[in-house]
């Protein structure tokens, strides 16, 4: 690439332990770490070009010009980066998503790592992955956790200084697999950003929170041993608390829909009968359902048949973000 524009690209993150809510809303700084893996297979793709002669800054996605509130959340994320590099420098975004956008499977997580990634090295500046993961928090807390590569923790910390995100396991470390059932691809009609300042209504989220360093150190060891059985028993307690969070926030938030609720319980009913699956939810309808690999062709037949059910999407552990 010619000077001051940069291409990367990154997967979105399916999380096991949730992230939902914050201590400090504009910095991103979250109410408790967390636990992902990045999704292989799904990926975002953006070019950013820094123009001296631009007058303001244009946005591309999946080839169409956007403008509003999208355009006004990339610009503002890009004035943290020419803060950072000392330039005023208007900038051209042309990014692309291969899967649905706004629908709860982290589209914004892979879309400001990326960004992250392709901006700050268009403009000059070289920065770490713990620097990197930072700057990719400011635009999308989970976004912190699809710049490091496989299974990755991200640390709540208690300042913008030390909440980023670290692999704690590299993509080979377990094969498995996420078998996401789509059961809607339109747009959530409230987002992440607007969902996480209800979060401290819910007379749950005090007590999720309390309890999460607890269910991440369990997860973590699971991982880490490859224990599906206690793996599957806190990710998915971990998805019913942040569920249990939004419907009892003021005003509520629901993001389930019958098909959601149905694929949830084929799954518990699967796993009680053998099968090595657990299902979780981000903030939106669609369920991704983990599995070991080998199991994953089972497991998409399954889900596949389901009322409600419009495409199946899989991914295995994916790496980091990187240029391209």
């Amino acid at each position: 690439m010619s000077d001051y524009q940069a291409r990367a690209l990154a997967h979105p993150n399916i999380a096991f332990i949730k992230y939902w809510g914050n201590r400090d809303d504009a910095l991103r700084l979250p109410a408790n770490s967390s636990l992902s893996m990045n999704l292989a297979g799904l990926h975002t793709r953006t070019q950013v070009r820094f123009d001296p002669d631009l007058e303001g800054d244009r946005l591309v996605f999946n080839g169409k010009v956007s403008q509003g509130a999208a355009l006004e959340r990339v610009s503002a994320f890009l004035d943290i980066v020419r803060d950072m590099a000392g330039q005023p420098w208007r900038a051209v975004v042309e990014t692309e998503n291969n899967f649905p956008s706004g629908a709860g499977v982290a589209s914004s997580a892979s879309a400001f790592a990326a960004l992250a990634l392709a901006a700050s090295t268009a403009i000059g500046l070289d920065l770490d992955e713990a620097a990197l993961s930072r700057l990719a928090r400011r635009g999308s807390g989970s976004a912190s956790r699809s710049v490091p590569g496989g299974y990755v923790e991200w640390q709540a910390g208690d300042s913008d200084a030390n909440s980023y995100a670290v692999s704690i396991a590299p993509p080979e470390h377990w094969a498995l697999a996420d078998c996401i059932a789509v059961v809607s691809q339109g747009h959530k009609k409230v987002g992440s950003t607007s969902g996480h300042p209800l979060a401290a209504t819910s007379p749950l989220q005090a007590e999720r929170v309390a309890g999460a360093p607890e269910r991440l150190a369990e997860c973590k060891t699971a991982l880490l041993e490859r224990d599906f059985a206690r793996f599957a028993e806190v990710v998915e307690a971990d998805s019913d608390l942040m569920h249990a969070v939004m419907r009892s926030s003021q005003p509520p938030l629901d993001y389930l829909q019958p098909a959601s609720e149905a694929i949830m319980a084929a799954v518990k009913q699967a796993r009680a009968a053998g099968l090595a699956a657990c299902y979780t939810v981000d903030a939106g309808p669609n369920v991704h359902v983990i599995c070991s690999a080998e199991d994953a062709d089972e497991v998409t037949s399954r889900l596949a048949s389901m009322p409600g059910v419009q495409q199946m999407l899989r991914a295995t552990p994916g790496g980091p973000a990187q240029l391209w």
